[in-house]
């Protein structure tokens, strides 16, 4: 059917935060909305598309469909010369990465909020990845957002909806839309990086594990690589399959959010091992029985333990976090005499240094670890990697996780969510802090003597691009730190993150409360930022 062209109108609030678009549904189903917005990223990506490859695929909440077959047809109609959909609508964000770079394409739409709800109240999001697979940078969501404003028409056709669940091809105005298992190439990526047979052998032996995929992308990813490649138990993953509203869950893997396996794995009789996955597959919870391995412990204990994976056995060229997540990991690095680099929030910093060798691994304590073998958080693999460490040295995860704050330290570490305040207050807050840097060094509060205090600001070491005012950070004398930042990840409000740790060197003190050992850090934190008086909040609604 010939290409059409649709008079349309720019909308104001089309500006990607640091991971694309995201609105509530009811943004995403205003007319035009979602067509406008894939216009401006096809004409954003130029001429290079016409004749190209481009990936296409969700995490299967509500709305995915619909997106799909629109994006189908704007592809179409704009020159994409292949597309490449994931069955049923579905790629795991990692898995869309791994495809990307895999089969050469030009870039990636992904259709996802991550780890925020879904269901006709919740959340949708579009964000487009480049050739490396990686999230496009601030420079071109730029482009994005200045096109998207000025945006008259876009273009598309009349075609059928394809049917999403048949494998195969089918040729749609001279582009070539090709259906693929989602699961496929992922998991023989999977293959080259962790050793399936010794983690075969681990479930042989009578190994048992508990995954919750809560609903969202990761179920048929797991069930396929544990359940019926590496032969855990059928059962072994819960809550498998991708549902619009994630079944009612929130689809965020900590301990809040996933409780029913916290309780199992804090039981009497808790599987040897836990974990459980987002909305998108991107994010992971790692838990040992008895213990929530916090995302910034599991970074630092996969980059001291990743010589035992095949993929890994090299060693690591460097590591690197976020700023906000703990400074575990550099303890590691330090040992290892390997770098350990710094970023702001947001796995698109990363990037660079991955492009350019400098590291291996790399992580945020939003529950995000991931490799060099995408350019992606990547949930799935992090359990793998956990398994196969498992299979390969012989111990449970607790006791893994024990060694490693007896050898390093433990750094207790915690996060205060305060959710959907309100932006000026929030914003109020954050200024506040900023102007009062300079005379918070030697000040003392709930015991504890700031000994400095900065807005981070990061230079990229391959590029030289500056990136400024990315979260407050007071470091006391005590070892311990306290950072502020606004949260680009909600749709509603404002979201205050306030990251809180302190370092612990000796053994016998490594098994108290976390929130006991953290107290003082909370209470200075809180008086230093104000933050009840701002707010009008006496405590956080969720505690990381």
């Amino acid at each position: 059917m010939p290409v059409r062209t649709i008079t349309t109108s720019p909308f104001a609030d089309q500006k990607p935060g640091t991971s694309g678009l995201r609105k509530k549904v009811t943004v995403f189903r205003q007319p035009h909305y979602i067509e406008n917005f894939i216009q401006a990223i096809l004409e954003t990506a130029g001429e290079g598309l016409r004749g190209a490859t481009l990936v296409l695929g969700g995490d299967g909440r509500y709305l995915n469909r619909e997106a799909i077959q629109s994006a189908i047809r704007l592809a179409a109609a704009n020159g994409v010369g292949r597309l490449l959909i994931g069955q049923g609508g579905l790629l795991s964000t990692p898995a869309a990465s791994a495809l990307i770079r895999s089969s050469g394409a030009i870039g990636g739409i992904i259709l996802s909020a991550s780890h925020n709800p879904g269901g006709p109240e919740g959340d949708f999001g579009i964000k487009y990845n480049m050739a490396n697979g990686g999230p496009a940078p601030e420079e071109v969501t730029g482009a994005i957002h200045r096109r998207a404003s000025t945006l008259t028409e876009y273009r598309t056709t009349d075609t059928p909806d394809l049917d999403l669940d048949r494998i195969g091809e089918t040729r749609i105005e001279g582009m070539v839309a090709m259906v693929v298992d989602p699961v496929a190439n992922y998991a023989a990526l999977m293959e080259t990086l962790v050793d399936f047979d010794r983690i075969a052998g681990l479930f042989k032996r009578g190994f048992r594990m508990r995954f919750d995929a809560l609903s969202a992308v990761t179920g048929p990813y797991a069930q396929e690589i544990l359940e019926r490649r590496l032969g855990a138990p059928a059962g072994t993953v819960i809550n498998a399959t991708p549902l619009p509203d994630f079944g009612g869950h929130h689809p965020d893997p900590n301990p809040v959010h996933a409780e029913a396996l916290m309780t199992e794995m804090m039981g009497a009789d808790a599987p040897d091992f836990g974990a459980a996955s987002d909305g998108d597959g991107d994010r992971n919870m790692i838990v040992a029985p008895g213990h929530f391995v916090t995302p910034s412990d599991s970074l630092a204990i996969l980059a001291a333990q990743a010589h035992h994976a095949p993929g890994y056995a090299r060693g690591l060229a460097g590591v690197a976090r976020s700023m906000p997540t703990s400074r575990a990991v550099d303890r590691v690095a330090k040992r290892l005499g390997i770098p350990c680099f710094e970023t702001p929030t947001g796995w698109k910093f990363f990037g660079n240094l991955l492009d350019s060798g400098r590291i291996t691994l790399c992580g945020e304590e939003s529950a995000g670890t991931g490799s060099d073998h995408v350019r992606e958080k990547d949930g799935l693999w992090a359990v793998l990697l956990w398994l196969d460490i498992l299979a390969a040295t012989g111990k449970r995860a607790d006791a893994i996780l024990l060694e490693h704050w007896a050898t390093y330290g433990r750094d207790y570490y915690t996060r205060h969510d305060y959710e959907e305040v309100d932006a000026t207050a929030a914003n109020a807050l954050m200024a506040s802090l900023r102007e009062r840097l300079a005379s918070l060094p030697g000040q003392s509060f709930a015991g504890l003597t700031i000994s400095a205090a900065d807005d981070f600001a990061y230079t990229d070491p391959v590029d030289g691009s500056v990136t400024a005012a990315q979260g407050v950070r007071i470091l006391f004398a005590e070892d311990a730190r306290a950072v502020f930042r606004l949260s680009g990840t909600g749709t509603v409000g404002a979201t205050l993150r306030v990251y809180l740790e302190r370092f612990e060197p000796d053994a016998a003190r490594h098994a108290l409360p976390v929130q006991q050992v953290l107290a003082p850090v909370i209470a200075a934190a809180q008086e230093i930022a104000g933050i009840a008086r701002h707010t009008g909040r006496d405590a956080p609604s969720v505690i990381t």
